[in-house]
């Protein structure tokens, strides 16, 4: 049930007939796994907070840097120096004390990865290189938890959703079966802000389309935008029964 103060909140929400107040209800029971807290972490985490997820949990080891403001919106001056995650979460709490908010401040190995998809409901990859993105993919695969997954870099932006608890979901490595690390990234090639921006409040969507019973048109799709002509590419991604995380490889 939702309290007072949540239904004035929620008020916009429950004016909508996708969402309603059984649909804040679900919002409310649902717990996301938020992996990076940098330019897609960020705008992700501040929507679905002011959503009303009601568990959030921050996965970020990194700490704040003058050179993030450019991109990272949930920072501010005031903050480099600090952990991403800690300064995150406080404030997702000072946005939305009705929702419980956790923050890991370190690398997570396989073992603590697994343990912590036991508990969520989704996850948000919004990391920024290929081990990182491979090792959460094998994870969510392993564990049957949803998966949704962001990148931007320069002017162009990706978007995939897999639903592992699907029989014939495909996943990251179906698409990128090559596990070596990519030698390009935001420090070195750049990466304008509200690129990442779109990306991150896009997986946000998703992640809250989800929960209320939206379908989503981007499971087992990749999504490319161009933030120069703000144009969008969609190609399929088939399931390989020969991969080596989710096939039979």
């Amino acid at each position: 049930m939702l309290s007072d103060a949540e239904l004035l909140r929620y008020s916009r929400h429950l004016l909508l007939e996708e969402v309603g107040q059984s649909g804040q209800e679900a919002l409310k029971k649902a717990s996301v796994l938020i992996i990076g807290m940098g330019g897609l972490g960020s705008p992700a985490a501040l929507y679905l907070a002011s959503a009303g997820i009601g568990h959030i949990v921050l996965s970020d080891f990194d700490s704040i840097e003058v050179s993030n403001l450019q991109r990272q919106i949930t920072y501010q001056s005031d903050d480099i120096g600090d952990a991403k995650v800690e300064v995150t979460k406080r404030k997702l709490q000072q946005i939305n004390p009705e929702i419980k908010v956790r923050s890991i401040n370190k690398s997570m190995g396989a073992e603590q990865l697994t343990m912590e998809l036991t508990m969520a409901d989704l996850v948000l990859d919004c990391t920024d290189n290929m081990e990182s993105r491979q090792l959460i993919n094998k994870a969510c695969v392993d564990t049957k938890t949803p998966l949704i997954v962001g990148a931007a870099i320069r002017l162009e932006g990706q978007l995939m959703f897999f639903d592992h608890r699907e029989e014939n979901s495909a996943c990251y490595h179906c698409l990128f079966p090559d596990s070596e690390e990519q030698t390009l990234n935001c420090s070195n090639s750049g990466i304008i802000g509200p690129v990442v921006g779109t990306i991150g409040t896009l997986q946000a969507l998703e992640t809250i389309k989800h929960f209320v019973g939206l379908p989503s048109g981007i499971k087992n799709k990749l999504k490319i935008f161009d933030g120069k002509t703000l144009d969008w590419q969609t190609f399929n991604i088939n399931k390989d029964a020969n991969c080596a995380v989710c096939g039979k490889g």
